[in-house]
């Protein structure tokens, strides 16, 4: 029976689409204008498309979605990407609180015959590709953060007391000099009591 009323049925809105604003897409129909990533509804080519069962994705969104997690699957050469995918409806493991220990290691015998260290912050085995030294203990480059706002470490950024690693400001907030000039930026002075 032929089609009197139109085209095809856009896969996004469900509606006509007609011939002169027809984008074809994986044997699907789009109106141009809702030939859109599902995600964050940016405009869509043949060039930054990305297709996952039957759902169309700019090639970002998808990757964040879809992709692989981890270390090292940042977005370009030497990208640090913060974004989660919480808005893609990826849930994210709860990070264990807090657990500081006193035994870096269990003997001298597991050192010297290839046993692993424990981390200093959670307690696990820390081999030697993801092991950071600082405050003279080892650290999994996850727990290498400030004890206080969880901000990364790098060697040159942390400072230690008793066996905890801080950042610079968080030291100084907490541990530096109080009273009278020594405020929090220049030219600041604050009386603590």
């Amino acid at each position: 029976m032929p089609n009197w009323g139109g085209g095809n049925k856009c896969a996004s809105c469900r509606g006509t689409v007609y011939h002169a604003e027809e984008v074809q897409c994986d044997g699907l129909s789009f109106h141009k204008c809702c030939f859109l990533c599902l995600v964050c509804r940016k405009g869509l080519d043949s060039t930054t498309l990305a297709i996952h069962d039957q759902e169309i994705y700019c090639k970002s969104c998808y990757g964040k979605k879809y992709g692989p997690k981890g270390y090292g699957y940042g977005q370009g050469a030497g990208t640090l990407n913060m974004d989660r995918g919480e808005r893609l409806g990826i849930k994210q493991p709860q990070t264990q609180s807090h657990r500081p220990t006193t035994n870096p290691n269990p003997s001298k015998f597991a050192q010297k015959f290839g046993g692993s260290e424990k981390c200093s912050r959670c307690g696990d085995s820390v081999y030697a590709a993801e092991r950071i030294m600082g405050a003279g203990k080892p650290w999994h480059k996850n727990c290498f953060r400030c004890a206080k706002c969880g901000k990364s470490l790098e060697s040159t950024t942390q400072t230690e007391k008793e066996g905890e690693i801080y950042c610079k400001a968080c030291y100084a907030k907490n541990f530096g000099p109080k009273g009278f000039g020594y405020g929090q930026g220049a030219g600041a002075l604050v009386h603590a009591q």
